[in-house]
């Protein structure tokens, strides 16, 4: 039996993408092993929308020295640059087996055609049993974004149907799952191309039984902007994580423009008021990019202002990466990199007391968690993670084995990344 490792880079839709590949080996007689050495073959699911990403994958692929297969969005948007390696891109992952064995028999080979293959339906390997992550689309809309790689990588949108994704929900649920992840490139997107809406798709998901809660992926404002009440409404089933992830990227609409986003700062900030006026307790993510070519100081202050305006829970930034064949690389004015890291560092000093003063509004909250993760030991107590019905992460103390378990637990204390909490 050959035993496979699979590294993983990247996103969701990335995690997913693996849990297939490693379902589909496993069912053809392939052991799936925890680590590189003890494996005959390396699986490395690549990510390449971040240049610290790409640069990463690279340091870890001269690290094997045993057949690589190279899976993800480097093998479809760079394949030049991998040349001598098989590789197999994300349109092609039912034929992971035929690429692996080939390897296996010294025959590198590149499966990398633009082809929408059966992607639902499929045998998976899950990573942590009690999460399932399920893709609804691939692709985005309309033209690709003047920073972004990706589109490249995973097409025009494709909105998986709709029954297949309940069938999917419906099996993972039987499987005991206790986190549903509907993810997708721009889950806003799903249904835009078939007719069909998110909202409705939120609301039969919920309606599966099981004890479960869904977690919507990220969606960008010009997809939410057009759907928000029923979005809400949605958002309000039981069910549903009180999670919401809409990338800003910047807080000036010139800029905004320079990026091909297709909305402005006031459609952000309208979603970001409607949706915490009417789902109390939400937890609201955003992203923000330092250093677009061309941003000025004032410009980048206007993102400081919405992020200190805004307040939101979550927030990922990025230091502006010139990705390769992409409009952004191109343009004058690139901002030099050691401005894009002060400006970094300036956005990432205002946040940390935001997220501290977010944190905080959970103090003294009593509620049900669910553990989903070890910790560390803190002066000498194992330390316990699980999420809330928003999404939060809580922090628990026990030398019992608490992994899977739901339990109840009442917020003592926070820190700008968790809340911390003792056991009801």
């Amino acid at each position: 039996m050959e035993k496979i490792y699979i590294k993983t880079f990247g996103c969701s839709l990335n995690r997913s993408d693996s849990e297939v590949m490693a379902g589909i080996l496993k069912k053809a007689g392939f052991e799936i092993v925890n680590k590189a050495e003890d494996a005959n073959l390396v699986i490395i699911n690549s990510c390449t929308v971040k240049g610290p990403t790409e640069k990463r994958f690279f340091r870890y692929l001269e690290s094997i020295s045993k057949p690589v297969v190279i899976a993800g969005c480097i093998s479809a948007t760079d394949p030049e640059k991998l040349e001598g390696y098989s590789m197999i891109s994300p349109d092609q992952l039912t034929n992971i087996q035929q690429v692996v064995e080939e390897t296996l028999n010294s025959h590198p080979v590149a499966l990398v055609a633009k082809e929408k293959n059966k992607r639902l339906g499929l045998p998976v390997l899950r990573k942590n049993s009690l999460i399932a992550i399920i893709p609804i689309a691939a692709g985005c809309l309309g033209e690709p974004c003047a920073y972004c790689k990706v589109k490249a990588a995973r097409g025009h949108l494709v909105s998986y149907p709709r029954e297949q994704i309940l069938e999917e929900v419906r099996k993972a649920a039987a499987e005991g799952a206790k986190e549903v992840w509907l993810t997708a490139q721009d889950s806003g997107c799903w249904g835009k191309n078939i007719n069909d809406s998110l909202p409705k798709l939120l609301e039969d998901v919920c309606q599966v039984k099981g004890d479960f809660r869904v977690r919507l992926g990220m969606a960008n404002p010009d997809q939410v902007k057009g759907m928000i009440t029923p979005l809400i409404h949605a958002f309000r089933n039981s069910k549903m994580f009180r999670f919401l992830h809409i990338p800003v990227q910047s807080g000036n609409d010139e800029i905004l423009q320079k990026m091909r986003r297709r909305y402005t700062v006031e459609d952000f900030r309208q979603i970001v008021r409607d949706f915490r006026a009417h789902v109390p307790g939400l937890t609201i993510a955003t992203d923000i990019i330092c250093g677009f070519p061309g941003e000025t100081r004032e410009q980048f202050r206007d993102s400081l202002r919405l992020i200190d305006e805004t307040k939101p829970d979550v927030l990922n930034r990025s230091r502006f990466w010139p990705r390769p064949k992409t409009e952004a690389a191109a343009m004058p004015d690139q901002v030099h990199p050691k401005e894009t890291k002060e400006r970094s560092r300036e956005l990432s000093s205002i946040f940390e007391w935001i997220a501290f003063e977010r944190n905080k509004l959970w103090e003294r909250w009593e509620g049900y968690i669910i553990i989903d993760e070890k910790g560390k030991k803190e002066d000498g107590r194992q330390s316990w993670q699980g999420r809330n019905y928003a999404y939060k992460p809580v922090v628990v103390f026990s030398d019992r084995d608490l992994l899977w378990k739901k339990i109840k637990v009442k917020v003592k204390t926070c820190t700008q990344h968790d809340l911390r909490a003792v056991i009801v």
